[in-house]
């Protein structure tokens, strides 16, 4: 695998930071395509178990940003990376901040959090796509995919039982 300058890193992290509109997870399939596709930084599956340790440890979900640029570039990458994801966004967030509770009450904020919805919404299935697609790798791992899925949006069942029953699957080589 190359290593990632320090330089490519912030300058692709500060980039996602200003569209993760929803969080790090709207993001993932650009991050993937630039870790996997485009830096050769990791493979598929790296990026697949990086973000399932980001998801399984507590904290925010933008730590996945701090994973991929260990992994590309070390300590220095994490921290670059790391950065780069939460500086530009925080610094956009108070300059707006200002301007969006002065217009509380105006229509025209109403109908931008309205579109940013489906924006969010759309990014966020983009990334499940890509996640799938790296870490499944048989018809039997989609299909435990889809049934997860499934269960998780029509059920009211823990998604914690559904995982652990698909990870036993996995464990048991039927995957």
């Amino acid at each position: 695998m190359k290593t990632a300058s320090l330089w490519e890193l912030a300058a692709l992290f500060a980039s996602l930071s200003l569209v993760a509109v929803g969080g790090a997870n709207t993001v993932v399939p650009e991050m993937h395509r630039q870790a996997v596709e485009v830096g050769g930084w990791m493979s598929d599956g790296e990026f697949a178990n990086i973000y399932a340790i980001v998801r399984a440890a507590p904290g925010p979900n933008m730590l996945i940003s701090t994973l991929i640029g260990w992994e590309a570039a070390g300590l220095p990458g994490a921290f670059v990376a790391t950065a780069a994801m939460c500086v530009p966004s925080c610094l956009l967030v108070y300059a707006v901040s200002h301007i969006w509770d002065r217009y509380r009450h105006a229509r025209w904020r109403r109908d931008v959090e309205a579109g940013l919805a489906p924006v969010t919404v759309g990014l966020v299935l983009a990334s499940a796509y890509v996640l799938t697609g790296a870490a499944d790798h048989s018809w039997r791992a989609y299909l435990v995919t889809a049934i997860t899925a499934a269960i998780s949006l029509a059920t009211r069942v823990n998604a914690l039982w559904v995982l652990a029953l698909a990870g036993a699957l996995g464990g048991a080589g039927l995957l």
